[in-house]
């Protein structure tokens, strides 16, 4: 296991003792003066909604922990979570969190295959799951949304420290498989810079977020973000039409609305935004560049300002505009107060000093950074791999100007960026070459425009087979959930490659983007 990477000028004396889910909720539903708020709604497909205040929210969130210990599970055991977007899921992890235990949130989307694979990497002990979503042959317990409610225990919870592991994210890399991201309960230092420098949430909000709970996105901006400001916090059930928000957000007093671009854009295209009530403060948007064409066509049409924000599965969002800095199209904004950020060389073979201004680099955040993950779980050379000196480098170009605001260049490495999701091409060609007529595969990011960018799968066949594209897209949605699978299948003689045999992606996607692929 790979954790606790040095980190040097960390912002508290020792490892202190700090809990995530006690710092979101406990203080809230102690005091009087908060204890009968509304912490959280969920609103299902029907329309019907759930509401419960702090108190009801921490009191089952403790059952949770108390339950989950005297079940037989200790404090650092990992904890997969893979049910469909619902109230049993926001549950789950915090009270996992609260116990001390390391929940991995999982998409009820990957294939049986995919999590198997995360409970085996992760060597969970447990799974909260329901039975259709059940890993066959799991090894561990296996809880089911029925058992959830009968969940206690007689105590007492375990105390928890800063450096302690508080959850397990798994994210896309250049790697054919998935790898965790291990953060720890300091995160809520580094989340406290995201409220500041960006959403600005206040206890009067009442915030809404389209994602779902699987998404780290919508754990923390959603629930953790919300709930340690004291804020009114609603998720939502069912499906993601463009014409759901802004009734939502209407019909709920919604005062911060939380998505990615390609949700403002379907709703400015297919609905009417501008009927979400006068009382919308501003809302926000990361998981995908935010183009100045979006952001103009919003202010005009509804008036509110729309702060964007740039981060990652590793640190979360850390670059952002908010009510303290100043939308700049095109740019993602400023490093948040607190954060130390600098753009360094690209090349491996000189010293680590941050370029000047307007130099384009890689993008790198200070290893001291309180929302830096403690390291990838079981990786030591992918935790080699991120850190030059005394920097995290995740692998974006990127240059800062004169005032501070960053602009994004790509990536250094090959992750694809579609649709909000960080994707790799290793993974998914992986799954592509295990079909008998292919011989090789090389997985692209096709940029149709500003705003979209497909999946494309480069496909070279066996010598004499006939490459059935239809019979490949079955076989490929066997083996990976549906956000990974390739948008376009292209058929091609020959990959591109160096003389060492390397694949230039790079012409790859040139040859796709003049219609004439080798």
């Amino acid at each position: 296991m790979s954790l606790n990477l040095p980190r040097p000028g960390a912002p508290w004396d020792g490892n202190p003792p700090l809990n995530l889910a006690r710092w979101c909720l406990e203080r809230h539903a102690e005091d009087p003066a908060s204890r009968d708020r509304v912490a959280f709604t969920f609103v299902n497909e029907d329309g019907s909604a759930q509401s419960w205040t702090y108190t009801a929210v921490w009191e089952r969130v403790q059952r949770h922990a108390r339950g989950l210990l005297a079940g037989g599970m200790e404090p650092g055991d990992r904890i997969l979570i893979r049910l469909p977007h619902s109230p049993d899921y926001a549950f789950a992890f915090f009270g996992a969190t609260l116990a001390g235990l390391v929940p991995i949130p999982a998409s009820p989307l990957l294939t049986a295959e995919e999590a198997a694979f995360l409970a085996e990497d992760a060597q969970a002990t447990a799974a909260i799951t329901t039975w259709e979503l059940r890993i066959e042959d799991f090894e561990g317990a296996t809880l089911l949304p029925g058992d959830l409610d009968m969940l206690d225990g007689p105590g007492p919870l375990p105390e928890t420290h800063a450096e302690d592991p508080a959850f397990l994210i798994y994210t896309s890399g250049t790697t054919d498989r998935p790898k965790g991201a291990v953060h720890a309960h300091r995160t809520v230092h580094g989340r406290a810079m995201m409220r500041e420098g960006w959403q600005d949430f206040r206890p009067t909000d009442v915030t809404l977020h389209a994602g779902t709970l699987n998404w780290s996105y919508t754990l923390g901006v959603g629930l953790m973000d919300a709930w340690a400001a004291g804020a009114h916090a609603i998720l939502a059930g069912g499906a993601s039409t463009p014409d759901r928000w802004p009734g939502l957000m209407r019909d709920f007093g919604v005062t911060v609305f939380v998505a990615v671009p390609t949700v403002y854009r379907q709703m400015l295209k297919y609905a009417r935004p501008e009927d979400a009530g006068s009382q919308l403060r501003h809302v926000l948007c990361a998981g995908e560049p935010l183009s100045p064409t979006l952001l103009d066509e919003w202010r005009a049409r509804v008036g509110t300002p729309m702060y964007e924000a740039l981060g990652m599965t590793e640190v979360s969002t850390y670059i952002s505009s908010g009510p303290s800095t100043p939308t700049r199209a095109g740019s993602p904004g400023r490093p948040q107060a607190g954060r130390i950020v600098a753009i360094l060389p690209p090349e491996d073979d000189v010293p680590i000093e941050p370029l000047p201004a307007g130099e384009i680099g890689l993008l790198a955040v200070h290893r001291s950074d309180p929302g830096l993950m403690l390291g990838y779980w079981r990786r030591p050379e992918e935790d080699a791999a991120v850190v030059r000196g005394d920097w995290f480098v995740g692998g974006d170009l990127a240059s800062l100007d004169e005032d501070g605001y960053l602009w994004f260049h790509g990536r250094a490495d090959d992750v694809i960026k579609s649709f909000g999701y960080r994707l790799s091409p290793v993974e998914i060609e992986h799954a592509i070459e295990m079909f008998p007529a292919v011989s090789e595969a090389a997985v692209v990011a096709h940029r149709i425009d500003e705003m979209k960018t497909l999946v494309t799968a480069c496909l070279v066949p066996r010598e004499g087979a006939e490459l059935d594209v239809s019979a490949l897209r079955a076989h490929v949605a066997q083996h990976l959930a549906e956000y990974k699978r390739p948008h376009e299948y292209v058929v091609v003689e020959s990959l591109p490659r160096t003389r060492n045999g390397k694949l230039l992606r790079r012409a790859l996607i040139e040859e796709i983007e003049a219609g004439d692929p080798a």
